[in-house]
C-alpha cells in the first residue's frame, strides 16, 4: 500500500483509515469524556509528535495547565523502526510516585512499543490514546476507537485534499 506521499507503507498494513480534522477533534473530545472520571490530573504529557494535538484538546477540556512532552521516534513515513527516546519527561513528574496524577496522551497505540517505553518512565501515570490496535491495547488505560492491526491510520496532519477515485476503480476503502 502506498502512503499519502507516494511512498510505501509497511506491508503489514492492508487497510486505510483516513481521519479528518473534524473527526479527530470529535474523537479527542470523546476521549476527554472517558477521562473525566479518572482525574484529577496535575499534568498532561504529550507523546510527540502524534500526541501533541490530542493532548492540547484534552488539556483544554480538562483544565490542565501543565503540559509536558516526551519525544520518541519510532516511525519513518509508514515504516516502524527502533524506538529512540529523543527527550525524556521532566524529573518533577517522575518524582510524584512514578507519575501518579499525570496523564499521558498519544494519538494511537499500534504495537505498544512506544507506549511501553513511556510507561517505563511514568509507571503510575494514566495512559490514553485516541485510537488503539489490538497489539498495543494492553499498554493503554483509556482509548476511544479500536482499529484492526492491519490498518494504517491516516491522521489529518498527514493528509492533503486531493481527488479520490471511486471504490469501483480500485480505490482503498
Amino acid at each position: 500500500m502506498s502512503d499519502v506521499s507516494g511512498g510505501d507503507v509497511d506491508e503489514r498494513y492492508e487497510k486505510a483509515f483516513p481521519v479528518s480534522w473534524e473527526q479527530f477533534h470529535r474523537d479527542a473530545r470523546a476521549l476527554t469524556w472517558r477521562l473525566s472520571g479518572h482525574g484529577p490530573f496535575e499534568a498532561v504529557v504529550a507523546v510527540t509528535r502524534g500526541g501533541m494535538v490530542p493532548a492540547a484538546i484534552v488539556a483544554r477540556e480538562l483544565g490542565v495547565l501543565v503540559i509536558e512532552t516526551v519525544c520518541i521516534s519510532s516511525y519513518d513515513y509508514g515504516k516502524q523502526s527502533n524506538i529512540k527516546v529523543l527527550k525524556g519527561v521532566a524529573d518533577t513528574l517522575r518524582e510524584n510516585d512514578g507519575g501518579s496524577g499525570v496523564l499521558i496522551v498519544d494519538d494511537l497505540v499500534d504495537t505498544g512499543a512506544t507506549a511501553k517505553a513511556v510507561r517505563e518512565m511514568l509507571p503510575n501515570a494514566h495512559f490514553a490514546t485516541v485510537y488503539a490496535k489490538p497489539a498495543g491495547r494492553p499498554q493503554v488505560d483509556t482509548f476511544v476507537t479500536e482499529v484492526s492491526q492491519d490498518t494504517w491510520i491516516y491522521l489529518p496532519w498527514d493528509l492533503t485534499l486531493q481527488f479520490a477515485p471511486p471504490i469501483r476503480e480500485g480505490a482503498a476503502v
